[in-house]
């Protein structure tokens, strides 16, 4: 299949886009050198000077959307346009620097041909750098600074995606060397899916599913899965319990180029942030727009809509809060949102009121398998 990359950089003829390099670290080391070279270079000239470090913008006014002329869904890239991490500005001065801990700590991880997560990263940095990192927030802003910096993905900088994610159904996985897992015996808890990009990437896989249906929230997965739903509706079950980690998009968009005739369903709460999860699947993010076309994929979406609320009780549509309406707001600004998607984010936000999948128990504890067999039958989804 053609990459999406090249098919972007035609359409956008007459913008140079940037994207992280997928690099061997006998490529990435000398990307970090030359960083601290250039930097000691300025420093030592002359006239020496603290050079500032000039990052890809990852923010939508630098971001691009082909818009599916070439390729099946849109894709989000970055343009060249950059921003500076400086020391000689007080508020940035300390993200300034994190930067080059990062890195340092990212050049011994490759040199010692080892692979971490963000979490060991975080515990790592907090131990030798106390005074710059408190967060894991902050530790994960500063890899994609890097990523920015250096042009290449963070697995490329030795960092494992750590991956909150579960796959269950008609679905046959077999690593290098290892016995095939069969998905479908895997109980209510499912599989879970290695942070590790490189297995994933090089997992064997095989189905006799008609569906991909990617799931929001855990317990609804967990009720699908135990009621072996995937028996029912021959489907492969996937969630990344919540907001959608890398990994997990990983493997959802192999399967989707592995798979290419199946359609890949979205199952999520009716409200702002369950549709902003559905779009981190389907179009990527423009926070990790270096990296975002790598991991989207054709996802539709199947409920809840507007027109499901009808089969809610009024007392189990909870209202809209100051978060919600934020979210909603940023996904109406967005070049990419599809009109349909639109009509529902509007309606939600007229209404004032959200509705949770659970919702549905309402109905008895084995309605939620009728309703999604019945949306799939009818092809209900957009």
């Amino acid at each position: 299949m053609e990459d999406p990359r090249k098919s972007a950089m035609n359409f956008f003829s007459d913008q140079e886009l940037c994207y992280a390099d997928i690099l061997p670290p006998s490529q990435v080391l000398p990307r970090i050198e030359v960083a601290v070279l250039n930097f000691l270079r300025i420093l030592t000239s002359p006239a020496p000077a603290i050079s500032g470090l000039p990052l890809i913008c990852r923010n939508s006014s630098n971001g691009r959307v082909n818009q599916g002329i070439s390729t099946e869904v849109p894709l989000i890239f970055l343009s060249r346009s950059l921003c500076n991490r400086s020391l000689m500005r007080s508020t940035a001065t300390k993200a300034f620097i994190r930067v080059w801990k990062v890195m340092e700590m990212c050049y011994k991880i490759l040199a010692q041909e080892k692979r971490v997560t963000q979490r060991e990263l975080f515990y790592k940095l907090i131990c030798d750098s106390p005074d710059y990192f408190s967060s894991q927030l902050e530790t994960n802003r500063t890899i994609q600074d890097v990523v920015a910096l250096l042009r290449c993905s963070r697995y490329s900088l030795g960092i494992m995606a750590s991956s909150r994610g579960l796959v269950a159904g008609r679905l046959l996985l077999q690593e290098p060397n290892q016995e095939e897992v069969d998905c479908s015996v895997c109980g209510s808890s499912g599989h879970a899916i290695s942070g590790d990009l490189n297995l994933l990437d090089q997992l064997i896989m095989k189905t006799d599913a008609r569906y991909i249906i990617v799931v929001e929230k855990h317990a609804i997965f967990q009720r699908l899965a135990e009621d072996r739903f995937f028996n029912q509706i021959p489907s492969i079950l996937i969630t990344a319990k919540g907001y959608p980690d890398i990994a997990t998009r990983f493997l959802l968009h192999r399967m989707s180029r592995v798979f290419h005739d199946l359609p890949i369903l979205a199952l999520v709460d009716w409200n702002p942030a369950g549709l902003a999860i559905l779009c981190t699947f389907k179009y990527g993010s423009f926070g990790m727009g270096l990296e975002a076309y790598r991991y989207a994929c054709n996802v539709k979406w199947l409920g809840l809509r507007g027109d499901d609320i009808e089969l809610i009780l009024e007392e189990s549509l909870v209202p809209l809060k100051p978060k919600d309406l934020q979210i909603a707001k940023s996904l109406m600004s967005s070049d990419i949102l599809q009109e349909e998607y639109k009509e529902e984010l509007a309606q939600m936000v007229q209404r004032g009121q959200r509705a949770e999948i659970e919702a549905l128990y309402c109905n008895g504890y084995d309605f939620l398998v009728k309703f999604i067999a019945k949306k799939i039958v009818q092809a209900s989804y957009i």
